[in-house]
């Protein structure tokens, strides 16, 4: 913590991280580590392998500190480390995100934070299976769009964070992003109104 209690900033951190302070590079690991495994988690889908992108990312970040100049936030240079260790795992594993739900408890609920403490059981059930039906919707979505919808809506990074993450045009940026959601709406859409007739269906065959 900085004077009167404030949060050192990254920027802070990274300077002294630079002039060999080992604990204020760990203090940006501390900070980062959450959305950045939120991150690899929700690109490869695999726990084991977003935990290794994770320590890859810091190691990268960690001896590369001294070519980051600050253009951008540091958490948008983490992020982009991070996706390109994504892209270089699909690449090498040649395959595309696996869209999978874990067994048990969710690890973006840790990520994340969403569940509210009084949250009811059926509240958490329905919850977990709309982010269950969100997450096959998102792994079926061309890579570009699935990135700019998880940097934006999940990460909070804005526009121009992105285009300049990606290397590419703020409008690009905001194409894939409203055209990802339109069909990622109209997916969720479909199963919602398929999972009614099912249920419908059911219904109907216990009166019989």
């Amino acid at each position: 913590m900085g004077k009167c209690g404030t949060m050192t900033s990254d920027e802070e951190l990274v300077a002294r991280a630079t002039a060999g302070d080992q604990d204020a590079f760990a203090q940006l690991v501390t900070r980062w580590e959450r959305p950045i495994y939120a991150l690899a988690y929700r690109t490869l889908r695999r726990e084991e392998e977003a935990r290794d992108v994770v320590q890859d990312a810091f190691l990268r970040a960690y001896r590369g500190l001294k070519e980051f100049k600050g253009e951008a936030k540091f958490s948008s240079w983490l992020y982009r480390i991070t996706l390109n260790l994504c892209r270089d795992w699909m690449r090498k594993e040649r395959r595309a995100p696996v869209a999978q739900v874990p067994e048990g408890v969710d690890p973006l609920d840790l990520a994340d934070q969403q569940a509210a403490p009084a949250e009811s059981v059926e509240d958490l059930v329905a919850r977990r299976e709309m982010s269950a039906a969100v997450q096959l919707a998102m792994a079926d979505l061309p890579e570009e769009q699935r990135t700019a919808i998880m940097l934006k809506e999940y990460h909070g990074l804005t526009f121009q964070e992105i285009a300049e993450m990606l290397d590419c045009p703020l409008s690009t940026v905001k194409t894939r992003l409203y055209q990802g959601l339109s069909v990622l709406r109209r997916r969720l859409e479909r199963q919602q109104a398929e999972a009614t007739r099912m249920r419908r269906a059911i219904w109907e065959r216990t009166l019989l």
